[in-house]
C-alpha cells in the first residue's frame, strides 16, 4: 500500500509542476498536495511538520503571486474589468489551442475585452500586452516557486 501511496504522491508532484503552466491545473497546490501525502505516508518522519509548514506558505505565495501579478500589470495598464475578463477567456481558450494559443490567447483575450469597452486599438493593444507580460512574470515566478518545492522534497527526502 505504501509504494502506490508513493506512487501517487510522485505523480502529484509532477503533475503540479506541469500544471504550473498549464492554467487547467492548480500546480503549486498539487505540488504542496503530493509532498503532504508523502509526509503522511511516513508519519512526518523524513519529511517533518516544519518543512510542510514552510511548504504551505510557499504554497499560499504561490498562488497568490499568478494573481497579483496579472491584477498588477493590467491595473497599471487601466484595462476594465472587461479586458480582465477578456483575459481569463483567452487562458480558458488558449488551453484548447497547443502551446502557441497558450502563450497568446490572453494577449489577444484581454485586447478584445479591452476593445470592447473602449473601442480604441491602441489602448487594446496596450492593455492587453501588459496583462500579457503580467502572466509570464506570474508563470515565472510560479515555476521558480514550485522548483524550489521540489527541492526542499527532494532534500528532505535524500538528507
Amino acid at each position: 500500500m505504501n509504494t502506490a501511496l508513493w506512487i501517487i504522491a510522485v505523480l502529484m508532484v509532477l503533475v503540479g509542476i506541469a500544471g504550473t503552466v498549464l492554467p487547467a491545473l492548480p500546480g503549486v497546490v498539487l505540488v504542496f498536495a503530493g509532498i503532504v501525502l508523502a509526509a503522511w505516508i511516513d508519519g512526518f518522519t523524513v519529511i517533518s511538520g516544519w518543512t510542510v509548514g514552510l511548504l504551505a506558505v510557499l504554497t499560499v505565495i504561490g498562488v497568490a503571486v499568478d494573481y497579483v501579478a496579472q491584477m498588477m500589470s493590467a491595473q497599471r495598464a487601466g484595462a476594465t474589468p472587461l479586458g480582465i475578463a477578456g483575459a481569463a477567456a483567452g487562458t480558458i481558450a488558449g488551453i484548447f489551442t497547443g502551446l502557441v494559443g497558450l502563450l497568446f490567447m490572453p494577449l489577444i483575450g484581454a485586447a478584445v475585452g479591452e476593445f470592447i469597452a473602449h473601442r480604441d486599438a491602441l489602448r487594446a493593444g496596450k492593455v492587453g500586452l501588459a496583462t500579457w507580460l503580467g502572466l509570464l512574470v506570474g508563470a515565472v515566478l510560479k515555476l521558480a516557486i514550485v522548483f524550489t518545492m521540489a527541492g526542499i522534497f527532494v532534500a528532505a527526502l535524500v538528507l
